[in-house]
C-alpha cells in the first residue's frame, strides 16, 4: 500500500463559521488553526496547504482568562531606532478587536510561507454580521 499525499488541485476547500462570543481566546485559535491548515482532515499533508477557509464573528466578545486583559501588551516596531511602541490588550480590544484573534491564530501556524497563504483564509469580524454568506459556512462550536 502506498502513502496518499495530497495535492493542492484536488482539494475543495469548505468554509466554516465560528461564533467567538463567550470562547476562551487561545481554544477558539487552536480550532481555527487546526481547521485552516487542514489538520481535521484525514488527508493532512503538511507541506500542502489543504485547509479550509473559517469565518469569526464577535470577535469583540471573546474571552480572556485571568489577568490577560490588563498585563499582555502588543509590540510593533517601526523599523526606525527608537520605534518601539506597546499596545494593551485592552486598548487593542476597543480598537481593533479582530487583530487579537488573527495574531493568535497567526502565532499557532507554522513559520514559513505556506502558513503565509494559509493565514488568508482566516476571515475575522467584529461584530455579528459578516460579509460571507454567500459562500454558506457551514456553523460549528469550539
Amino acid at each position: 500500500m502506498k502513502t496518499f499525499l495530497a495535492k493542492k488541485e484536488t482539494v475543495q476547500p469548505k468554509w466554516y463559521l465560528i461564533d467567538a462570543e463567550g470562547q476562551v481566546l487561545g481554544r477558539l485559535a487552536v480550532k481555527a488553526a487546526n481547521i485552516i491548515r487542514g489538520r481535521n482532515k484525514a488527508s493532512y499533508t503538511p507541506t500542502v496547504d489543504i485547509g479550509d477557509f473559517v469565518v469569526v464573528i464577535n470577535a469583540e466578545k471573546v474571552v480572556l482568562t485571568g489577568k490577560k486583559e490588563d498585563q499582555n501588551e502588543f509590540m510593533f516596531f517601526s523599523g526606525f531606532v527608537g520605534g518601539e511602541s506597546y499596545r494593551s490588550m485592552k486598548l487593542m480590544r476597543e480598537r481593533h478587536p479582530e487583530f487579537i484573534i488573527e495574531h493568535a491564530v497567526k502565532g499557532m501556524l507554522p513559520k514559513n510561507r505556506i502558513a503565509r497563504k494559509m493565514l488568508t483564509k482566516l476571515r475575522v469580524f467584529a461584530g455579528p454580521t459578516h460579509t460571507h454568506e454567500m459562500n454558506n459556512p457551514v456553523k460549528i462550536s469550539v
